[in-house]
Parts: C-alpha cells; sequence; structure tokens
C-alpha cells in the first residue's frame, strides 16, 4: 500500500512539473520582450545616498523576432476573380513589423499566397437572393499567405492564419479635434501647455494618414469607372465575383520569425519605463476583439504596442508593451436604423519589466470597414453612421413605384404606356429579373406591386430596420493618446479622476 502511495505521489508530481513547463513555453510566446526590472537595470546609489553611483549592470541583449500570433497587415496589390481553391494571390505589409525598436517587415513587402477555401452560402440565404433576381450569391472565400520577400531579396517562408472579420477594404478614422474654449489671453496662457501637446497629437494623426495614403498608393485599387463596371454587373442575375485589391487581411504568423539579435545599452535600458512624454500617441494593436453588439460595460481590453514610442531618439516604450483597460460604453445598434456606439479607454501601460504605469487615454484613430461609416468623436468614441446614399435609394424606388402606379394601363389597348411603367416596377422590385417580366407581361397591376414591394423594401431597409454596429476584429491597428496620470490623494479614494486626453498628461505618479 505505501508503495502504491508513493508511486501515486511521483506520478502527481510529474504531472505538475508538465504543466509547469507548458505555461512557462506558452509565456514565452508572449510578444513582451523579457527585460531584467528597471530597478536592476538603472544604475542604483550607495547604501550613503551620495553622489557616487555604483557600477552599472552589463548590457543586455535582446532577440529580435516576431513572435507566434503576430499580425502581418496584408493588402491584395490587385483584383481577383474568385475561380477554385489554390488559386495564387498576392500582396503587400500596409502596416510596418517592428521587433523590440527596430523594422524588420517594412511597408511594401511582398507577400503571396493562395485561396484555401471556397464556401457557398447557407440555403435561406441562396432562396433569398433568388427571389431578389440573384442567382450566383456571394460566396465565403478564405486565404492564407505563405511566402514573405522582403526588399533585399530575402524569402521568407511563412505559416499564418487569418483573424475572423478581417478581409474587407479598410479606411484609417482619427477622431475630431477638440475644440479650444478659452476666450482670453489668460486662459490661453494657462493652456500653453496643452495646447503643444494637442498640436503633437494632431501631427501624430496627419502623418499617420499619409503613411496609410502612400501605403495604399502602391496597390492597383480600382477608379471609379472600374467601380460602376463592377456595380453594375453585380446587379444583373448571374454574375462573376471579385475580391477588389485593397482588401486587408490580418495574418497571424503560426511561427515565430528571427530577425538576430540587438545589444541594449544601459541608457537605452535604463530610458523604459520613463515618464511618458506630453501628447504621446502610440501605435497599438488590439487584441480583444470588440463589437457594439456583444461587448459590456467593464469589459477588460488590452492591446499591444505594435511600433515603439520614441522620444528624441530615446527608446520610452518598445514594440509589445502592452496596454490593459476596459469598456466604458457599449451601445448596440436598435431598430428605426439607430446605430451602435463604443467607447473604450486603457489605464494601464506594462512595459517589458512588467511594472505597470497608470496612464490616461483617448482613442485617436482606428481602422475601420470602408462601408462601416465609423466615426470618432473628440474624446475618443466610436459610432457608426448611415451613408446619407439612403435617401437617394428611396427616392428612386419610391419614384418608380408611383410611375408604375399612375401612368399606363393594362394590357388591353395601353398603347404601349404599360409596359414602360410595368418594366419600371418590375426594377424597382425584382431589379432586372422584375424588369424584363414588368415589360413582357404589360400589366399595370403587376408594375403597381412589384413598384410598392420595391418602395417598402427600400423605406424598411433605410429607416426602419436595425442600424449598422460598431466592429473593431482583433488585430485592428489603433492610435491611442497616452498621458500619465497624476497621484490620487488618500481623501478621495472613491473618486475616479475624470477622463482626459492625451494632451492633457499631467505629472508622473510617484
Amino acid at each position: 500500500m505505501a508503495f502504491v502511495r508513493g508511486t501515486g505521489s511521483i506520478l502527481l508530481f510529474i504531472i505538475w512539473v508538465c504543466i509547469v513547463q507548458v505555461q512557462s513555453l506558452e509565456a514565452q510566446e508572449t510578444p513582451i520582450p523579457q527585460l531584467t526590472p528597471g530597478s536592476q537595470r538603472k544604475a542604483p546609489r550607495d547604501s550613503n545616498d551620495q553622489e557616487h553611483v555604483t557600477k552599472p549592470p552589463p548590457p543586455q541583449t535582446v532577440e529580435l523576432t516576431v513572435v507566434k500570433g503576430s499580425p502581418l497587415q496584408i493588402a491584395l496589390d490587385e483584383e481577383i476573380q474568385v475561380k477554385k481553391v489554390g488559386q495564387v494571390v498576392h500582396g503587400r505589409v500596409v502596416e510596418p513589423v517592428y521587433a523590440f525598436d527596430h523594422i524588420v517587415v517594412p511597408v511594401g513587402a511582398k507577400v503571396t499566397g493562395k485561396v484555401t477555401k471556397i464556401e457557398g452560402p447557407p440555403g435561406g440565404k441562396r432562396t433569398l437572393a433568388a427571389l431578389n433576381a440573384d442567382f450566383t450569391p456571394v460566396r465565403k472565400v478564405e486565404v492564407g499567405f505563405d511566402e514573405l520577400v522582403l526588399s533585399d531579396g530575402r524569402h521568407l517562408t511563412l505559416h499564418t492564419h487569418v483573424t475572423p472579420g478581417s478581409g474587407q477594404i479598410l479606411e484609417l478614422v482619427t477622431a475630431a479635434n477638440a475644440k479650444d474654449n478659452a476666450k482670453d489671453k489668460d486662459k490661453e496662457k494657462k493652456n500653453a501647455v496643452k495646447d503643444m501637446a494637442s498640436q503633437k497629437t494632431n501631427q501624430a494623426k496627419q502623418q499617420a494618414h499619409q503613411q496609410w495614403d502612400n501605403a495604399m498608393k502602391e496597390l492597383k485599387t480600382p477608379g471609379k469607372v472600374h467601380r460602376l463596371e463592377r456595380y453594375g454587373e453585380a446587379q444583373s442575375p448571374v454574375h462573376r465575383q471579385f475580391i477588389p485589391a485593397g482588401t486587408v487581411y490580418f495574418a497571424e504568423l503560426e511561427d515565430p520569425l528571427e530577425f538576430g539579435s540587438e545589444t541594449m545599452t544601459v541608457p537605452m535600458a535604463s530610458s523604459i519605463g520613463d515618464a511618458l512624454p506630453e501628447g504621446s500617441v502610440v501605435h497599438a494593436r488590439l487584441v480583444t476583439p470588440l463589437s457594439s453588439a456583444t461587448s459590456h460595460k467593464g469589459q477588460n481590453v488590452e492591446a499591444v504596442l505594435s511600433q515603439p514610442l520614441m522620444e528624441g531618439g530615446t527608446l520610452i516604450l518598445p514594440q509589445g508593451s502592452r496596454l490593459k483597460g476596459s469598456v466604458k460604453q457599449a451601445v448596440p445598434a436598435r431598430r428605426m436604423k439607430k446605430n451602435g456606439q463604443l467607447r473604450i479607454a486603457f489605464s494601464e501601460v506594462v512595459p517589458p519589466e512588467g511594472v505597470e504605469q497608470k496612464v490616461v487615454s483617448t482613442l485617436e484613430a482606428v481602422q475601420a470597414g470602408k462601408n462601416a461609416n465609423v466615426k470618432l468623436d473628440a474624446e475618443g468614441g466610436a459610432e457608426a453612421t448611415t451613408s446619407k446614399s439612403r435617401y437617394l435609394g428611396t427616392a428612386v424606388s419610391l419614384g418608380l413605384a408611383m410611375m408604375s402606379a399612375g401612368h399606363g394601363r393594362d394590357h388591353d389597348g395601353d398603347g404601349g404606356n404599360g409596359s414602360g411603367s410595368s418594366a419600371a416596377g418590375g426594377a424597382s422590385g425584382f431589379k432586372l429579373v422584375g424588369m424584363v417580366m414588368g415589360a413582357l407581361v404589360r400589366s399595370r397591376a403587376f408594375g403597381t406591386t412589384m413598384g410598392a414591394y420595391g418602395a417598402a423594401v427600400s423605406v424598411y431597409s433605410n429607416f426602419m430596420a436595425r442600424g449598422h454596429e460598431v466592429e473593431f476584429p482583433k488585430n485592428t491597428a489603433m492610435q491611442i493618446g497616452i498621458g500619465t496620470r497624476a497621484a490620487t490623494p488618500k481623501t478621495s479614494v472613491l473618486e475616479e479622476a475624470p477622463p482626459t486626453t492625451s494632451s492633457l498628461s499631467l505629472a508622473p505618479s510617484e
């Protein structure tokens, strides 16, 4: 019996050791480089607190590795007609990839991949599409990327997984500039620091816009005429399916990429985790997917710095530092075209040494789907908007309905006018098929019915249906204004500091 108990204890010990080793291996895959604590990197004073400083520790070596799970933002550089699984796709990197403080994959690097899966729509959607005169509905297409070509000619093999929610045309949406309410010179003098920080923030947003526009210029994006041709083709009952140039995919690495190492000098190491400069704006990618439909107030949110924060050539926060925060507001979309709203704020930044620093933050810019019509207010809150084209589309549908109801007579002795009105009503109801049927049937009743149906569908979808949600999938690129939070007085523990923008960076906390 003692032997059995001893054997069982040994087995439990072995299992525990295996679990610890697995957890340690998973921890090594975190994007944060592992550094010694700041208290050990910086040269400490001696016990007498004199000016004499002890000898600093030797420099550290940092591996320049793009770890497993890191995303590459890849945009297709040319239009693709969806044909079969295995067809080749080409793209370019549109966001630089950093390792610690070095760019290892620049913007414009070429990437190749393949179509990995083509999946047709479910039966219900196919039926609805057929009723709306669409016999070739959009199929779900999955792609994967397997090779990266750098500017120096190196070819790197990739194993990637595309993040759900990516695969759409993106644009960079920036927050509206906050209005300055100062009415006199005294207030302007008091707000001098605020104004300088705001100017720095605005410059960062303009620079980000310029970089994004330059990246898009390297793609063969279609012009207005080409887009109009594709739109016209999509209205026909049978049409081809295309993936337009500029479609962006977030391709997560399943294996790390190695780019050597660098020696981190003592001055570089000692500057990490210092007080954040006024008006600091960091580039980050979202780790927690967010949606105004499913997120809730108080939900934890995490992001990772995709680019280092530099100030005057000094490294303040390296790539891989983490931002922690929460959802402050989440309003799902509702009927009558009331759109969703979402507001997040980050309250902590975690440098590689693991010592958290309290911060205030504002969402200054974010990537969003071009068709999502997302806008940011001056405080960084995101809200979906509805395109004004809905008024034009509804007006056209109502006009066709009135034309089909007010003109023409039935087939017997209509003099040719009924066919035109019936065709107009059919076009409003069932697009091209309805127009052809209306022209053949030449019935005022048929045209009126189809016109009324089309007008009703247009009014419902544009003014009565559920509004749009704010969607930020995992790996969405963001620009976040951050500043150091001031130490809170002990007498006001229950009071929470009011939210401020990055331009209102306060004194460093003790």
